[in-house]
């Protein structure tokens, strides 16, 4: 079995200054990052299969590369999964199209959500926002452990930070995905030792 993130970076290029992607990339892959998502909302469908594509060159399997909701184009460019936003195509439909070789996972914001996720087949869940984010209000490390209870692989979203890993750990997490905390100029590498210390590979 594919072994889950327990450190996934979520891509945002528009935040990435003078390094600009390939530079934030190479960064992430010498941290020893598990994983890292292509999330790119407004590339066209030509710019989306280059990011990945050069995200799979750049990593050079030092770490996974995910692309959100486009099965079509993580096949394409030789990805390591694919990631379902809340309202994107069914896991069922996206695993009959890549098989068994690639991840396959999705966002949820509820227990009911959750449950679907592992009802269908999903390698692994995202379950946000666990702390406070830009524009969201948290759910809380409460329903967390709620949410790890359905028995599917959980990652926690949600105002991630280094000091914030242990109790998304202790809640039973299987790991944790970030935007901002892996925004320049920040430096992953102790966010990836808190993780690989606290997080047990599943």
């Amino acid at each position: 079995m594919t072994p889950i993130p327990r450190l996934t970076a979520i891509s945002r290029r528009s935040a990435l200054g003078a390094g600009g992607f390939a530079g934030w990339l190479e960064s992430l892959a010498r941290s020893g990052v598990d994983a890292v998502q292509i999330r790119e909302k407004d590339a066209t469908d030509l710019e989306l299969f280059e990011l990945v594509r050069s995200a799979v060159e750049l990593t050079a399997g030092r770490c996974r590369v995910l692309v959100s909701g486009r099965a079509d184009v993580a096949l394409a460019a030789g990805a390591g999964g694919v990631h379902l936003p809340a309202d994107g195509a069914p896991v069922e439909a996206v695993r009959r199209l890549v098989g068994d070789g690639l991840l396959v996972g999705c966002s949820t914001h509820s227990i009911d959500e959750i449950e679907r996720a592992r009802s269908a087949g999903a390698d692994y869940a995202y379950f946000s926002p666990i702390f406070d984010s830009p524009g969201k209000r948290a759910i809380g490390i409460a329903e967390l452990e709620r949410a790890v209870r359905v028995g599917l692989p959980v990652i926690a979203l949600g105002g991630i930070t280094i000091d914030r890993l242990p109790a998304v750990a202790e809640a039973g997490a299987a790991g944790a995905a970030a935007i901002r905390a892996f925004l320049p100029p920040n430096d992953p590498t102790d966010l990836v030792a808190a993780a690989e210390r606290l997080f047990r590979r599943s």
